[in-house]
Order: structure tokens, then sequence, then C-alpha cells
């Protein structure tokens, strides 16, 4: 399948990144994958596997099901069961927006992010979480800066990257109280907003997330969105069945250009041998901020700042990396910051 971007004149001053609009729905029988970095295409959505933590289990599988597409509403779902390892994460299927990869979006550019999520989970001793996944840098296409989740579920006890283990602030956004963590992986620094309570059926803006980061905690909007996904990402559990009903996601631009994602195919399936997201030690200054619609309780927790430094010897984990499972620490100690997550820090 191939993607072409249209310029289209608006009477408007909005844009929008979303899906062409239909009057049909995709009926066609159901499209699974259970490959390793198998994906399917369909309309302004790619759904991906992404078992890139697989080789962690002691045992278990997992498919994903492509269902239908009506307009730009996606049905979609994965089924797993994972053993061993219980503090790794086995995958990330999800379902991305095809536009945002295709062109990037400068978040200052950008209005509004409306989004509509329902889903269940069903299944046996379930560690997991279910997540937006959106990755920033300071240039379209380029590599990580910031990794920026957001939490509708923690369930069994999984746990966010965080430097403290704790906390640095609660938000109430989209109707929704959030704690939210950060730390770095690598270097990339990541924020994790994570939902209080399960968030089922959200209906909310995504923009609002990351106005809250520009007023509260210095985050830049000339950052560019180069990935959009939503998803789940399992620890361990049996015969889990994680049920997306209805998804759709766009993003509007204050421009007199809309930016459409196309295609003669409605649904593509393929086989990928290998995912990798890149990271970078580059940070941007910090750009004008726009107004948040967020509320905030700010905690006075102190954030450890990301090392650049790199592993002394092979297998080794740099300075506040990520040292679950075991790792060793080419510096500092490996300390346990929740049941899944550990960081190695100064002594």
């Amino acid at each position: 399948m191939k993607f072409t971007q249209v310029a289209l004149p608006l009477l408007f001053s909005g844009a929008a990144f979303a899906a062409p609009a239909a009057d049909k729905t995709l009926k066609a029988r159901s499209t699974q994958i259970c490959g390793q970095y198998d994906s399917v295409a369909t309309g302004a959505y790619t759904v991906y596997q992404d078992l890139w933590g697989e080789d962690q289990a002691t045992s278990g599988s997992q498919c994903s099901t492509v269902t239908s597409l009506s307009g730009s509403t996606i049905v979609w779902s994965t089924s797993w069961s994972w053993a061993g390892a219980s503090s790794s994460v086995k995958s990330y299927a999800n379902v991305a927006l095809n536009s945002v990869v295709t062109a990037g979006v400068k978040v200052s550019s950008i209005s509004a992010i409306p989004a509509v999520w329902k889903w269940g989970y069903t299944g046996s001793s379930i560690v997991a979480d279910v997540s937006w996944d959106i990755f920033t840098a300071s240039t379209a296409g380029g590599t990580n800066e910031y990794e920026i989740m957001i939490w509708l579920a923690a369930i069994g006890g999984a746990g966010p990257i965080s430097s403290t283990g704790s906390p640095i602030a609660t938000a109430t956004i989209a109707g929704y109280e959030f704690k939210l963590y950060s730390g770095p992986n690598g270097d990339t620094t990541v924020y994790s907003f994570v939902a209080s309570t399960e968030a089922t059926n959200f209906d909310g803006d995504l923009m609002d997330f990351l106005n809250y980061l520009a007023t509260n905690e210095g985050w830049s909007t000339s950052q560019y969105i180069n990935v959009l996904e939503a998803g789940t990402e399992p620890f361990t559990g049996t015969n889990a069945v994680f049920d997306v009903t209805a998804y759709s996601v766009s993003i509007t631009q204050g421009s007199s250009v809309k930016v459409v994602a196309t295609s003669s195919t409605p649904v593509t399936s393929t086989k990928a041998s290998s995912t990798i997201k890149a990271t970078s030690t580059t940070k941007t200054t910090v750009a004008a901020v726009p107004t948040t619609k967020a509320t905030s309780t700010k905690t006075t927790v102190a954030v450890v700042a990301t090392s650049t430094t790199a592993s002394s010897s092979t297998g080794s984990v740099p300075l506040y990396g990520n040292c679950t499972g075991g790792l060793t620490c080419a510096t500092g100690t490996c300390v346990e910051q929740n049941a899944y997550y550990s960081q190695c820090v100064a002594a």
C-alpha cells in the first residue's frame, strides 16, 4: 500500500489529520496477525503486533485482529497469554495514526487532538497497561527526545518509568484524575500520565495533556509529534483479551491546508522483521506556552536528570537506565522503583 499526502484548500481556518470521510463500514472478513512484527494497514491507521519483548517470556503467544473500520472509527482486539519475567513488558500491540508518521506535526500548530477510545479487558491474573504512546522530536521525523504516555489503566500493579517511584504532580484532564510520573529511558525523557481509575470510555482532547506539560513542566511546543499510537503493554497473564470496540483520533491544525492519508486498498497486512525506536541526547529549549484546560496539584518530589553516560561493559546499563530483570549497572546501583520497573541510580 502506498499513502499519498494531498493538499486541499479549506474554507475554514482549521485543518485535520484524519481518516477520509466514508459512508460505508469496512466489513471485509477480519484480518488476524500473529507474527512478532506483523501489521495491518486500514484507512488512516496501521495496527501493529510489536511483540518486542516476547523473548523475555518463558512461554506465551499473542495475536491481533482488525475487525472493522467505519469512517474514522476502527474496531480491533489482541489476545495473549504470557508467563515468566514478570517485570518485563512483552509487547505493545497498538493502532497508529499513519499521517503523523508520514509528515510529522509541530505541536505549536495543533489546535486539537480529539480522541475516542472504548475498550475492555478480560482474562486471568492480568498485569498490563492500556496507554497512548506519543514520541516527539525537535524535527519532523527526527530522533526521539520525549515519550509521552497516557495510561488509561494500570492493571494488576503495572507501573510507569519514574526517577523516584512517586508522582511529580496530579492533574485532572478530560474529566479524569491522572498522576504524572517522569524519568529517563536511555536518552529519551518519559512523561507518563496514569489514570487513578480505569478510563474504559475515554472521549477527550489529547492536546490538553501536551498543554499541561508545556504550562507546568517546561516542555516545548516546538516539538514535532512523529508517532501517535494507542494500545496495551502486557507483562503477564493468561487468556487475556483486550477488546477495542471503538477507537478514533485525528489532529486538527490551525492552517488552511488539509493533509489526508489516502490509499487504494482498504486493508493491507504486512510481515516485518523488526521495529527500532531510536533515542537522542538532544533536548529542545522551552518555547511559548499555550493555555491549558487541565488543573494540577504539584508535589515536592525531585526529578533525577537524564544521563548520557554510555555503558562501560557489554550488556551493562548506564546510570539512570532501566535495569529491570536483574541487568547489571555500569555505574550506580540497581534500585527497584516499583514491582515492574528498576533503575540504575547513583550510590
